[in-house]
């Protein structure tokens, strides 16, 4: 299945792209999404941590990806 992957801030510099399409199994996880962009861009791995975002709603890593779903990398925010 395609679904389309949003990136922001660091995800979008890492990625050298504002949107990518990622092909995955039928009945892939937010965790096989993750792992599927450590694997593509290694660079992830020098992030912490990243929040993944499933059409506009912070999602758990076992939550069900759904062909046409938008994922949106929301890389971790620092500030003061």
């Amino acid at each position: 299945m395609e679904i389309k992957v949003l990136a922001f801030g660091i995800a979008r510099d890492i990625i050298k792209a504002s949107e990518i399409k990622l092909e995955l199994s039928e009945q892939s996880t937010v965790d096989e999404v993750k792992d599927s962009l450590v694997k593509l861009y290694p660079d992830f791995n020098s992030l912490r941590n990243f929040a993944i975002a499933v059409n506009c709603e912070y999602v758990e890593d076992s939550a069900p990806v759904k062909q046409g779903d938008e994922i949106v990398i929301i890389p971790p925010v620092s500030g003061g």
